[in-house]
C-alpha cells in the first residue's frame, strides 16, 4: 500500500511544443455524424522531453457551438474515465445539457494517447478477458492463484512486446500535456473541461499544473488524488461491498418478480452459492465464477442495468437458463481499454510487489469479499509491469477557478471521500451530493435532473451552489432513481443484444476501471 505522497512542484511540460493546427474532416462514427461533429488529429510528441522526436496522433472530435459568436464560451474538453476509456464520442454531450446551456461551447471529444482511434493504439492480448478464467479468490485455491500469477505476468510481458516505447509515456501527466497541445492546436487561451471518474483526476491535475489556462470544470465521480492508485483500488473494494448490498436488497424487495430471496442476506447467499457452483459447472459452458462476479460488478456501478442483471440472475437460478448471462458477458474482442488502463495506473505511481500485494488483499478480503480478489487480479499485471513508475502530482487547487464537483453518497468506483478531499483542496469549488445514491458518474444521462440543472446553470453563467461552512457537500439532490421492475426480461444472447450490453457498460472487464 502506498504511503503519503511526496510533493512535486507544479510544472508544465518539460519542453515547449507548438502543435500544428487541426485539419478537421468528416467523422467515421454514425453517431458523431448525426451530431454534426467533425474529426481530426492533433500531432504530439511521444516524449515531451524530446519534442523534436517521435510523434504520435491524438484523435479528436468537435461539435461546434450553436450560439452567436458573441455568446461563445470556448472549448469544452471531455473525458469519460478509465483510464483507457475512449472519449471521441463525448462531443455529443453538448445536446444533453439542459436548457441549451451546452450550446455556447465547442465540445471536444478525444481518445487519450494509446486509446481507440489515436495512433498508435495499444493492445496486448485480445483474449485476456475471455471465458472460464481461474477462480478469483487466491487464498482458497492455490492452483488458481498460480494460474493468475502466470496470466498476469504474461500479460505484462505481452504489453512490453506490443509497444514498449509507448509504455513509458502513458502517465497522467502525458495526457495533461496532450490536453495542452489540444488547446494550443485549437487556438484557445483556456479550456473548459467535463470529466467523469478518472477524468476528474485529469481535471484536478490539469488545474494544478495550468490554473491560468483553466476556466470551468465539471468533475463527476471524483477521484481522491492522494490515493493514486493502489490505495484507491483498496477503497473501491470496501465501497463495492456496500453498493452490491444495496443491489441485493433491491432484488429482495422485488422477490415477487425475481424469486431469489426476501432479504438482502438471502439474495447474497444465493449469489455466493452460484459463485461456488460455477467454478466447476460454467453456465452455458462459458460463464464461470469469475465471469459471474464481473457481471454483478456492473450492479455496483450503476442502477441503469439492475433489471437486466436481476433477470439474468433469476433465469439462471430458477430456470437454468444462461441466455441472460451470456448476453451480459459478450465475447471479448478488444483489450485496448484494459491495456491503457494498466499503462497509466502501473506507471503513475509504484505498486507493491506480489508478496506484499497478496498479504494486503488477504487482510482486506474478510471485510470486502465481493470484490477484493477480483479487483486484485485486475490490477495484478502492475506488479510485473515493464515500464518504470513515477510519482503522482501533488494536487493543489489553491490557484484554480471555481469548479463544480458531483458525487453520489455510495458511489463505489470513486468513493465519496474523494469528492470531500478535492472539495477541501479546491477552496473555490462546490460539491453536489446525490444523497444515498450508488450510481457512478451519472450526470447528463437524463436520470439525475437535479444534478443536471446545477450543471446547466454553472455552464451557463458560472454560478455554483453557495459554499457551506462545514466539510460536507454544498448542495443535495435526489440520487439517480432505482428502477421499478414489472416482469423478468431475459435478453437473448444475440449479436445485437451483446453489442447493446457492451455499449451500455463499455465492456464487462474494464468496468473495474475507475472510469466509465
Amino acid at each position: 500500500m502506498l504511503g503519503a505522497l511526496t510533493a512535486v512542484p507544479a510544472q508544465a511540460a518539460p519542453a515547449a511544443y507548438q502543435p500544428p493546427p487541426v485539419t478537421f474532416g468528416p467523422c467515421t462514427s454514425a453517431s458523431l455524424v448525426q451530431a454534426g461533429a467533425q474529426c481530426g488529429f492533433v500531432t504530439v510528441p511521444l516524449d515531451y522531453a524530446n519534442p523534436a522526436g517521435q510523434k504520435i496522433r491524438i484523435a479528436i472530435s468537435r461539435v461546434a457551438h450553436k450560439t452567436p459568436d458573441a455568446q461563445y464560451q470556448g472549448i469544452m474538453l471531455t473525458n469519460p474515465g478509465g483510464p483507457g476509456g475512449s472519449g471521441l464520442g463525448l462531443s455529443r454531450l453538448q445536446s444533453r445539457v439542459p436548457n441549451g446551456a451546452g450550446n455556447a461551447y465547442d465540445w471536444i471529444g478525444f481518445d487519450p494517447r494509446g486509446v481507440g482511434a489515436s495512433t498508435p493504439s495499444l493492445s496486448c492480448d485480445k483474449t485476456y478477458a475471455g471465458y472460464n478464467r481461474p477462480y478469483y479468490v487466491a487464498t482458497q485455491d492455490p492452483r488458481a492463484e498460480s494460474a493468475w500469477l502466470t496470466k498476469s505476468a504474461r500479460y505484462a510481458a505481452a504489453c512490453a512486446v506490443a509497444n514498449r516505447p509507448l509504455l513509458a509515456h502513458l502517465r497522467t501527466t502525458d495526457t495533461i500535456a496532450d490536453m495542452e497541445s489540444i488547446r494550443l492546436a485549437l487556438g484557445a487561451q483556456q479550456i473548459n473541461f467535463y470529466g467523469f471518474s478518472y477524468g476528474t483526476y485529469l481535471g484536478t491535475v490539469y488545474a494544478t499544473l495550468h490554473p491560468q489556462q483553466t476556466r470551468r470544470m465539471v468533475l463527476d465521480g471524483v477521484v481522491d488524488p492522494s490515493k493514486v492508485w493502489e490505495q484507491a483500488n483498496d477503497d473501491q473494494d470496501v465501497a463495492f461491498e456496500k453498493s452490491i448490498g444495496v443491489f441485493f436488497a433491491w432484488v429482495a424487495k422485488y422477490d415477487s418478480v425475481y424469486h431469489l430471496g426476501t432479504t438482502e442476506q438471502a439474495v447474497r447467499a444465493t449469489y455466493d452459492g452460484q459463485y461456488q457452483k460455477l467454478r466447476t459447472q460454467p453456465a452455458g459452458g462459458l460463464i464461470g465464477s469469475s465471469e459471474w462476479n464481473d457481471i454483478f460488478l456492473q450492479a455496483g456501478y450503476y442502477v441503469y442495468g439492475w433489471e437486466d442483471i436481476a433477470s439474468a440472475f433469476s433465469a439462471w437460478v430458477n430456470q437454468n437458463d444462461p441466455a441472460g448471462l451470456l448476453a451480459l458477458y459478450p465475447p471479448p474482442t478488444d483489450d485496448n481499454g484494459y491495456a491503457v488502463y494498466l499503462g497509466v495506473q502501473c506507471t503513475d505511481a509504484p505498486w507493491s510487489r506480489y508478496p506484499q500485494f497478496r498479504a494486503k488483499n488477504t487482510a482486506l478480503f474478510p471485510q470486502a469479499p465481493f470484490e477484493t480478489w477480483a479487483n486484485a487480479w485486475f490490477n495484478a499485471p502492475c506488479t510485473f509491469w515493464p515500464a518504470p513508475a513515477g510519482r503522482p502530482t501533488a494536487v493543489n487547487g489553491a490557484a484554480a477557478p471555481p469548479i463544480l464537483l458531483v458525487s453520489e453518497t455510495l458511489d463505489a468506483a470513486t468513493p465519496f471521500t474523494g469528492a470531500l478531499a478535492v472539495r477541501q483542496s479546491f477552496p473555490r469549488s462546490a460539491l453536489v451530493e446525490g444523497t444515498g445514491g450508488t450510481t457512478h458518474a451519472g450526470t447528463l444521462q437524463g436520470q439525475a435532473p437535479c444534478e443536471d440543472r446545477i450543471v446547466a446553470r454553472y455552464l451557463s453563467d458560472g454560478t455554483l451552489p453557495a459554499r457551506s461552512g462545514g466539510g460536507g457537500a454544498d448542495a443535495q439532490c435526489a440520487p439517480t432513481p432505482q428502477p421499478t421492475p414489472t416482469a423478468v426480461n431475459v435478453p437473448a444472447p444475440t449479436a445485437a443484444t451483446a453489442k447493446a450490453a457492451a455499449s451500455a457498460v463499455t465492456a464487462v472487464a474494464p468496468q473495474r476501471w475507475l472510469g466509465n
